[in-house]
């Protein structure tokens, strides 16, 4: 049995499904990033009759309803959305959204004479040679009749055959063909995403985030229309405030419905930490309520599969809609959203720049949502979810499959209990081995975008530690305002005694410092300018430190986790120091997590 056809239909036909919902086209799945000459471009490819390339639909299955009946199901578009869009503009005469979410009409002029199309512009519009609309002419709502006599009207010299001939041309373009590719619904979405990179041919990501977020904003009987709107709105106002009074102005349903009222606190809230895109929110919304980790079981259940059964029944879709609603504004309510931001940043990961995994934050956010649903108190949410996060950045949990990382960790939680699980991780994972050896060894490296390192910065931000030789300045501060990252050993100085670029921009040979105090350290060795801090204490004079006493100078070394042989240090000791202060960092991020 073929798993897809492939057939022709002109594009009066393609256009009355759409109206008819037989294809159900995402109502706000991208905004349209065509320009308008690419439409314009378009239309003279059909009026020409050239091919247009193909539509992609995927029927979802047949659903059972409750008296036992079959409705059959939508196709739902896959791919030519922009085509589509561009045609219910051009043709039909739709407003249309652009890629700044302003609603927008596009006009497609046509000069019958020399057979050109264009984008409508004030000089065409002027001009008695061009045809301003042709959306009324191809639209039925003009006869071709009253077309050509306004047109010889204006313009009384041209050849009257030739018009007529050009304008039932033009209205021909109805007739036109569309290549349409339909797949069948007994495929999977692993299937249909290869299908479509292989018919694209670009090496198109498809992600089956996108297979849901079609399959929601097509789906009007659930209201996951609705929904597809309260995750893209959301994610817009986290980065545009000024799109609020887009909603407000363009959408007054949505304004009106409760999903705007639990998300129009974003158009003044602000989060710079954790930057959620539609996939994220979709991730977490549905790990959290729905107990599991992999995209394509949402798009299954939304379609009512019943797993043990092998069939699609309407219960289990309107079920798991309503799941999917509760998630998504759970995901977006206030309290829950801020809270979780601000238990992040009391863990020390106050910058973004902290975070080298977004996964990690989805799950915690998602365990976040469901630990507090299930009524633990807030405090042991807190415990659970920092150790969570941290513990997931250390091993690199999501870094590989992490559709099944997911899926294995919420089902584990959700079986054995947040408490029992996550000591079973630690005790898999974050034995004495890793304390004293994986972690080190992590530490070894000249990426700063290093998983033990950020760790490593934020352990400094909850201990509210010092800024390296600085009496007051915090690590934090200077990491929320892009303060310098000093070389302990300067560069210049171990550049100039035979070191590479790898060996001096270890991550163990970095601090924070002030820029001032970087500046005057200069190319002077560790223990030339130790010495001189000294001299300076001595001398109650601060240039390079406004450190005070030898015991400050200590406790500052300290909290930097800095060997005692930089007081000596030359470039020959640097390889040792490496190896002492890394292993005084993975000190200091084991005791960190410990207190979490």
């Amino acid at each position: 049995m073929s798993k897809y056809s492939v057939h022709q239909q002109p594009v009066e036909t393609l256009l009355s499904w759409i109206k008819s919902g037989e294809i159900a086209i995402p109502e706000i799945q991208r905004p349209f990033v065509w320009k308008s000459t690419k439409v314009r471009d378009l239309i003279d490819s059909l009026y020409q009759g050239y091919p247009v390339g193909y539509i992609i639909t995927w029927r979802n299955p047949d659903v059972k309803l409750k008296n036992g009946e079959l409705s059959a199901g939508k196709k739902v578009l896959i791919d030519g959305q922009q085509r589509i869009t561009a045609l219910t503009a051009a043709v039909v005469g739709q407003r249309v959204l652009n890629k700044n979410y302003k609603e927008i009409n596009i006009r497609i002029a046509f000069n019958p004479v020399t057979e050109t199309f264009d984008v409508l512009n004030k000089a065409y519009q002027n001009s008695a040679e061009w045809i301003n609309n042709i959306n009324p002419i191809i639209n039925d709502e003009i006869s071709i009749t009253k077309a050509i006599r306004e047109y010889l009207k204006l313009n009384p010299e041209v050849d009257e055959d030739l018009i007529e001939d050009r304008i039932e041309k033009l209205k021909r373009i109805k007739t036109k063909q569309v290549g349409i590719i339909e797949l069948d619904s007994s495929l999977d979405i692993d299937t249909v995403t290869d299908i479509f990179i292989r018919i694209n041919q670009k090496g198109v990501v498809l992600s089956n985030a996108d297979f849901v977020m079609s399959k929601i904003a097509s789906d009007e009987a659930h209201g996951g229309n609705k929904m597809r709107k309260l995750v893209d709105y959301f994610c817009r106002l986290l980065v545009d405030k000024d799109f609020n009074k887009h909603i407000i102005d363009n959408d007054k349903p949505f304004a009106n419905s409760a999903y705007y009222k639990s998300l129009k606190w974003m158009a003044s809230g602000s989060d710079d930490l954790y930057v959620p895109d539609y996939i994220d929110v979709l991730r977490v919304a549905f790990t959290y309520k729905f107990s599991r980790g992999k995209f394509s079981d949402l798009v299954a259940l939304l379609s009512g599969r019943n797993f043990e059964l092998r069939t699609y029944e309407g219960e289990i879709a309107e079920r798991s809609y309503n799941m999917l609603s509760e998630g998504l504004m759970d995901f977006v309510n206030q309290t829950s959203y801020q809270r979780f931001i601000m238990l992040v940043k009391s863990a020390g990961l106050i910058s973004q720049k902290l975070i080298s995994s977004k996964n990690s934050l989805n799950f915690s956010y998602a365990l976040y949502l469901k630990l507090r649903h299930d009524g633990m108190p807030e405090s042991e949410i807190q415990h659970y979810v920092k150790r969570w996060l941290i513990m997931s950045l250390l091993i690199s949990r999501y870094s590989g499959s992490s559709e099944s990382m997911i899926d294995e960790d919420i089902k584990q939680i959700n079986e054995k209990g947040v408490k029992l699980y996550l000591n079973q991780m630690e005790q898999n994972h974050l034995g004495k081995g890793f304390w004293e050896f994986a972690l080190v060894n992590q530490l070894e490296s000249s990426s700063r975008n290093n998983n033990a390192y950020n760790v490593y910065l934020a352990a400094q931000c909850y201990d509210n530690a010092p800024a390296f030789l600085s009496k007051s300045m915090k690590i934090s501060s200077l990491i929320e305002q892009r303060g310098d990252v000093h070389h302990i050993f300067p560069k210049k100085y171990l550049a100039n005694n035979g070191y590479k670029p790898k060996q001096y921009n270890q991550v163990a040979n970095f601090v924070f410092t002030e820029q001032a105090t970087n500046i005057k350290v200069g190319m002077l060795t560790p223990q030339d300018y130790l010495a001189k801090v000294l001299e300076q204490i001595k001398d109650d004079v601060f240039d390079i430190s406004n450190l005070d006493s030898r015991k400050g100078l200590e406790e500052n070394l300290k909290l930097n986790d800095i060997p005692s042989v930089l007081y000596t240090a030359t470039h020959l000791d640097y390889d040792n120091f490496l190896i002492e202060r890394r292993k005084l960092m993975a000190a200091k991020i084991k005791k960190y997590y410990e207190q979490l």
